[in-house]
């Protein structure tokens, strides 16, 4: 095995390490575990409803833990075909909220409501949720929904700002779970795929007070010239909701189970017990991909002594051809297209804890310096590739993909970038 096989296999090594932590089922048992749900009342019963992407998985083991609960219902998305014995298992469209979402929406509301201040609900909360459950207000229609988050994303409004207003506009995000819990208490168990772990923003906040106030979701349509073009249920509802104050949200307790950063964490821990020199750059590797490409190759550049330099986050990539890739693709591509002649060997690797990066079969790709000569032994122009943002095929070529399959998790991205001797 070359000096450079065995840093691949080492990055690969601390990719596993970071989905492994992030797993919903070791996520919700080490959660269970540290801050364990209080003991059923007499004549209580127990509520456990999960909603997101991980539902099924992270169902299933606080039903191991619970198993004489009461009601046991999972949302989760359509693409996900977990089987779950003995539990209600919803399935509703995402990322494009569906007819199927509401009706789940419905379902949940209806079972939060029949809890008493006798019995416990435990929420478990994991991405994807907020498309998962639609649930607009009274006078305003799922489609004006659609349309709503269509005007937000055209707007360029960021995720806590588009979460304002979502927020606004929904019975059960921004604590609306909790309200139609209560009086029962709700424990609620949190698998992070929002960089910072703003519980608020993880699948909109069903289970934390609200971002905002519907005087600020006004204010923030107005800033971003989309006021006017908002379905007109809409802006009646928000304009009616401002001169009304919510009471405080009622009683709820938000423990984080999984995140980014306790993925780089576990990666921290497996790098120092092979032996690497491991440190954690950033968790908050976001933006442009090509300035994230700049800021890994600093530390390359900076570090040329044995290491393992650790990065987690979420970029994004301006699309200007239409190749195939994702952002976890291009920012390797980037890397090996950009990095120096360096006498140590390196690698590098970018992937998507979900193991599904952009449109494409492949979490990532795993690149070193002898990724470009391999491209261009394939007979292929790497420049013309990454103008075309076809770095699936670049790296393909290189056999440079990062490939394993849908993990059942999702705390955003992480990356390794491995020097030697």
């Amino acid at each position: 095995m070359t000096e450079i096989d065995t840093l691949r296999t080492q990055a690969r090594l601390l990719f596993d390490a970071a989905v492994t932590a992030a797993d919903p089922a070791h996520a919700v048992r080490r959660g269970l575990t540290q801050s364990p749900v209080p003991p059923q009342k007499p004549g209580g019963r127990t509520f456990l409803i999960a909603i997101g992407k991980a539902a099924p998985a992270m169902l299933r083991e606080a039903m191991a833990a619970m198993p004489d609960a009461h009601v046991t219902l999972a949302v989760t998305h359509h693409e996900n075909d977990a089987t779950l014995d003995g539990a209600e298992l919803l399935r509703a469209g995402h990322p494009v909220p569906d007819e199927a979402g509401a009706r789940a929406a419905q379902r949940v509301m209806e079972v939060l409501t029949e809890a008493t201040e006798t019995d416990r609900v435990v929420a478990l909360i994991s991405g994807g949720g907020s498309a998962l459950l639609p649930a607009p207000p009274p006078g305003v229609s799922l489609s004006d929904k659609a349309r709503l988050n269509g005007l937000l994303l055209s707007a360029g409004l960021d995720i806590v700002q588009m979460n304002l207003v979502r927020q606004q506009v929904s019975l059960l995000k921004g604590g609306g779970f909790v309200r139609y819990a209560a009086p029962a208490p709700v424990y609620a168990y949190l698998l992070s795929d929002v960089i910072g772990d703003d519980l608020r923003a993880i699948a909109s906040g069903p289970t934390v007070s609200p971002i905002g106030t519907a005087a600020e979701a006004i204010a923030t349509l107005k800033s971003a010239g989309i006021w006017e073009a908002a379905p007109a249920s809409i802006r009646t509802h928000l304009e009616q909701a401002q001169h009304e104050t919510p009471p405080p949200l009622p009683d709820v307790t938000n423990t984080l189970v999984g995140s980014n950063r306790l993925s780089l964490e576990a990666m921290l821990i497996e790098a120092r017990n092979i032996g690497l020199n491991a440190r954690i750059v950033s968790d908050a590797l976001t933006g442009d991909v090509g300035d994230a490409a700049k800021e890994v190759l600093a530390e390359l550049i900076a570090r040329p002594e044995p290491t393992a330099l650790l990065f987690g986050g979420e970029t994004t990539v301006r699309l200007t051809g239409t190749g195939r890739g994702g952002r976890n693709q291009e920012l390797a591509l980037r890397v090996a297209t950009q990095a120096p002649e360096m006498t140590a060997k390196w690698v590098f690797l970018s992937g998507g804890t979900d193991g599904r990066d952009g449109p494409t079969d492949a979490a990532g790709g795993v690149v070193d310096s002898g990724t470009l000569p391999r491209i261009a032994a394939a007979g292929q122009d790497v420049t013309a590739l990454l103008a075309n943002n076809d770095s699936y095929a670049a790296l393909a070529a290189a056999g440079d993909l990062l490939m394993t399959r849908a993990t059942g998790t999702n705390v955003a991205d992480v990356q390794v970038l491995l020097i030697a001797p």
